[in-house]
């Protein structure tokens, strides 16, 4: 099991650049994958982006290509998401997930929650227009 904390949320105008950060302990960190998700109320838990488990690859989502940045530190055990030219759309709770299960896989498309077995308990990110 791999145990996952959040920070950096917080409320931004449009327009603002935010850094979201994920310290992870238990597993070996650099064995797996992770990814970032986020839920708007009313809404279902939606992929955001997801990098390999080495940091080389990684994938996003149409709705925040361009504009989000993830990142992996190994030596650190910490995922981060650099988020810039935030939309109120944005506004969501956010949350990093690991694929801990298997490790050193090389597919980055793991887009579906079903894809993850260890979760964080979310940051809140609130974009005012």
């Amino acid at each position: 099991q791999v145990q996952l904390v959040e920070s950096g949320g917080g409320l931004v105008q449009a327009g603002d650049s935010l850094r979201l950060s994920c310290a992870a302990s238990g597993r070996t960190f650099s064995t797996y994958a992770m990814g970032w998700f986020r839920q708007a109320p009313g809404k279902e838990r939606e992929f955001v982006a997801a990098i390999t488990w080495s940091g080389g690859r990684t994938y996003y989502a149409d709705s925040v290509k361009g504009r989000f940045t993830i990142s992996k530190d190994n030596a650190k055990a910490t995922l981060d998401l650099q988020m810039t030219g935030l939309k109120p759309e944005d506004t969501a709770v956010y949350y990093c997930a690991a694929d801990a299960t298997k490790p050193y896989l090389t597919v980055v498309t793991i887009t579906s929650p079903g894809d993850y077995d260890s979760w964080g308990r979310g940051t809140q990110v609130t974009v005012s227009s």
